[in-house]
C-alpha cells in the first residue's frame, strides 16, 4: 500500500479477514518470536578522520561535506566492516548453539548486495556455518563514477563468477534455493530483496534482520519463517536493526482503512521475553511431578514412582514443555544477561538429570519410543547445554530374542528391581507384538506377568524373587515352554497356535482326559492342512479363498462334534474359524 495505490479503494472493501491468531490456532502457521539484538560498535574517530582526509583529498569542500554526511547515517554505520563482522559472529554463534544439526535453516537479510557479500566473507572466515548469497544481477553501471566503486566492483566480480558457474540467473536461483530447501547446506541463505515475498521453505526457521524494512515488505519478510515443519514450534526473528518500531508503523498503516480492525494483526510477533517468563512455572510444575520423593538424590525412587503409566505420561509432557521453553531462553541474550548464573546452572543440571531419567524409564518400562519427543531442537538443547554423550540418545529397544545383546543391556542396570522391571516390561512388549501369532499361549503369559508385576508393586515380592520369576516367564516366552502340547504337534509351530485357540474356546468340554487334547491336536493339524492347501498369493485379501477355508474348517468342527458327542455351538465355530484365520494371516501370509 502506498499513498497513491490503495487496493481497497481500487477493488472494493474487504470480504473477510483471516487473521494471524486464527491461522496459528488452526495450525496453518507457527507463531513468531521476536528478539531485538544490538551489536556495540566502537567508533575510532581518529581513524575515521584520517580516512576522510585521504578519501576527500581531490574533492571540493562541498563534496567532502556531502560524503561525510552520507557516511554518518545509520545505514552507512551499519555497513561498516567492523559491525558486519560483529553481527556475522553473533549469527554464527546463535545458529551453531541453537540450530546447527537440527535440519532447520536461517535467512539473513542484508541491506545491499555489497554488504551481503561482506556477510558471506565473514561467515566463511569464521567457518562455523555454511551460507550462500542469493542476489539479483547488478546494474552494469554500478561502479562507474562512484565513490564506493570497490564495493560495486565486488558485486560485479561475484556476479561474473556466478554466471560462470551456473550459466544463467535462472539456474543460479534454482540450484541455490533447492539446496537451501532440501540439502544439508547451505544452513543460512543471505539475501537483499529476493525471497522476502512468496518464498515457501518450511525448514526456514530463523530470520536474521540486518536492514530496515517497512510497510507490507516487513510483514511479508517476517512471514518467511512461519511455515509449518515437523518439530517446528515457532519462527524466530532476530532483529539487529530495530524493526519492531517499523512493524508498529506498518500496522498503523492499515488503520487508515475503514474496514480495518486493530485485532486483525494482533500477536503477529511475540517478544521472546514473554515466552521466557513461563520458564519458572514450567520448571516448578516439572518438579511437582515428584513431590512424593523423599530422597531427591535416589534415582531408583524416581524410576519406581514412574512405574505408573499415567504419571509417566505427565512427566514426559512436563519435561518437554520445560525443555522447549529453556531452549528459547538459552538462545536469548537478554535472558543470559539478566538471569543469575547459578539459576541457569540449576536449570541445565536438572535438564540433564531429567533427560537421563526419561531415557532410563523408557527402557525400564519397555515403551515404544516416540522419536517426536526427541525432535532435533530438543536434542540440540541437550547436546549444547548438557554435553554430547552425557545424555544417552534413545535407540530402538533390544528384542528379548536377541539373547546376548539383551543380556548385556540388562547387566548394565544398577539393581535387581531395575533388571526385573526391564525383563518384565520388555517381555510384555514382545507378547503384545506377537499376540496374534498365538493368542492362547501369549495371553496366559501376559496375565502371569501382570500378576507378578503387581505383586512386586504391592511389596508381596522382594526384588530378587521378582527378578527370578520374570526371568522364568521370559525364558518360557522365548522357547515356547510351560504349556502342555501333545507330542504330535512338536514340529508343527503354526498348528500349536490353532491348538491353543481350540482348547481355550472349548475348555468347558475338557474333563482332563488325555484323549481330548489328542483329538484337538488332530483338528489343529487338519486346520493347518486346510490353510496350506487353499493358500494362494495374497489370499488374505481374497474373500473367495477365505470362504473356502471357513467351509472346510467348519466341516472339520462338525466331524469333531459328532465324534466326541459334545454340543459345540455356532458361536464357538465362528470364533474358532476367525481366530485360526487371524493366526494364518500372520503366520502363513
Amino acid at each position: 500500500m502506498k499513498k497513491d495505490k490503495n487496493t481497497v479503494e481500487k477493488f472494493g472493501g474487504l470480504i473477510d479477514t483471516y487473521t494471524i491468531d486464527r491461522a496459528v490456532a488452526d495450525k496453518a502457521v507457527v507463531p513468531l518470536l521476536y528478539e531485538g539484538r544490538h551489536v556495540d560498535q566502537h567508533v575510532d574517530s581518529l581513524g575515521i578522520d584520517a580516512w576522510f582526509e585521504r578519501i576527500t583529498a581531490n574533492l571540493s569542500r562541498e563534496q567532502a561535506v556531502d560524503l561525510k554526511k552520507k557516511f554518518s547515517t545509520t545505514d552507512q554505520l551499519n555497513k561498516a566492516a567492523q559491525k558486519v563482522m560483529a553481527i556475522a559472529w553473533d549469527i554464527s554463534e546463535h545458529y551453531r548453539d541453537n540450530w546447527q544439526g537440527t535440519g532447520f535453516k536461517g535467512q539473513l537479510v542484508a541491506q545491499d548486495k555489497a554488504t551481503a557479500l561482506l556477510y558471506k566473507k565473514y561467515l566463511d572466515e569464521f567457518g562455523i556455518v555454511s551460507s550462500e548469497v542469493l542476489i539479483s544481477a547488478p546494474d552494469e553501471r554500478e561502479g562507474e563514477e562512484d565513490l564506493y566503486q570497490e564495493n560495486k566492483l565486488a558485486v560485479q566480480r561475484f556476479w561474473k563468477a556466478v554466471m560462470s558457474k551456473y550459466g544463467s540467473e535462472r539456474e543460479y536461483n534454482k540450484q541455490v534455493i533447492n539446496a537451501f530447501k532440501q540439502a544439508e547446506h547451505p544452513e543460512i541463505i543471505i539475501v537483499v530483496d529476493k525471497l522476502l515475498v512468496g518464498f515457501d521453505a518450511p525448514r526456514n526457521t530463523i530470520l536474521y534482520l540486518t536492514r530496515k524494512l517497512k510497510d507490507h515488505s516487513l510483514l511479508q519478510a517476517i512471514a518467511r519463517v512461519n511455515r509449518l515443519c515437523d518439530g517446528k514450534e515457532f519462527g524466530y526473528i532476530l532483529d539487529y536493526r530495530g524493526v519492531l518500531e517499523n512493524l508498529d508503523q506498518a500496522l498503523d498503516l492499515y488503520s487508515t482503512l475503514p474496514e480495518f480492525d486493530a485485532g486483525d494483526l494482533k500477536d503477529i510477533l511475540t517478544d521472546v521475553s514473554v515466552e521466557i517468563r513461563a520458564l519458572p512455572q514450567k520448571y516448578s510444575l516439572l518438579w511437582d511431578t515428584f513431590k512424593e520423593i523423599k530422597n531427591r538424590q535416589d534415582e531408583e525412587e524416581y524410576e519406581l514412582l514412574l512405574a505408573d503409566e499415567e504419571r509417566r505420561a505427565k512427566f514426559y509432557e512436563r519435561l518437554s514443555a520445560f525443555s522447549k521453553t529453556l531452549s528459547i531462553a538459552l538462545g536469548s541474550v537478554r535472558f543470559l544477561e539478566e538471569t543469575e548464573p547459578a539459576k541457569i546452572s540449576r536449570y541445565r543440571a536438572d535438564l540433564k538429570f531429567f533427560a537421563k531419567l526419561r531415557t532410563a524409564v523408557r527402557r525400564r518400562y519397555a515403551e515404544v519410543v516416540d522419536f517426536g519427543e526427541y525432535e532435533p531442537k530438543i536434542q540440540k538443547l541437550l547436546d549444547t547445554h548438557v554435553g554430547t554423550g552425557e545424555v544417552e540418545k534413545v535407540t530402538p529397544l533390544v528384542n528379548i530374542f536377541d539373547k546376548d545383546a539383551f543380556a548385556e543391556e540388562v547387566e548394565k542396570l544398577p539393581n535387581a528391581a531395575a533388571k526385573a522391571d526391564t525383563i518384565a516390561h520388555r517381555t510384555a512388549r514382545t507378547i503384545h507384538e506377537r499376540m496374534q501369532e498365538d493368542p492362547a499361549f501369549y495371553k496366559r503369559f501376559s496375565e502371569l506377568l501382570k500378576e507378578t508385576i503387581a505383586a512386586f508393586r504391592a511389596e508381596r515380592l522382594k526384588a530378587n524373587e521378582y527378578l527370578k520369576k520374570v526371568a522364568e516367564i521370559m525364558e518360557a516366552v522365548r522357547n515356547r515352554t510351560g504349556d502342555r502340547i501333545p507330542e504330535k504337534l512338536r514340529s508343527h509351530d503354526v498348528a500349536k497356535a490353532y491348538f491353543g485357540s481350540l482348547k481355550e474356546i472349548l475348555a468347558r468340554f475338557d474333563n482332563g482326559d488325555h484323549g481330548f487334547d489328542a483329538a484337538i491336536a488332530d483338528v489343529a493339524l487338519a486346520i493347518d492342512e486346510v490353510i496350506k492347501r487353499n493358500r494362494i498369493v495374497n489370499w488374505a485379501s481374497d474373500r473367495d479363498t477365505q470362504n473356502r477355508m471357513r467351509n472346510e474348517i467348519e466341516d472339520l468342527l462338525f466331524d469333531f462334534k459328532d465324534k466326541k458327542g459334545i454340543e459345540i455351538t455356532f458361536d464357538d465355530m465362528d470364533a474358532i474359524m476367525e481366530q485360526c484365520l487371524d493366526i494364518a494371516r500372520v503366520r502363513t501370509p
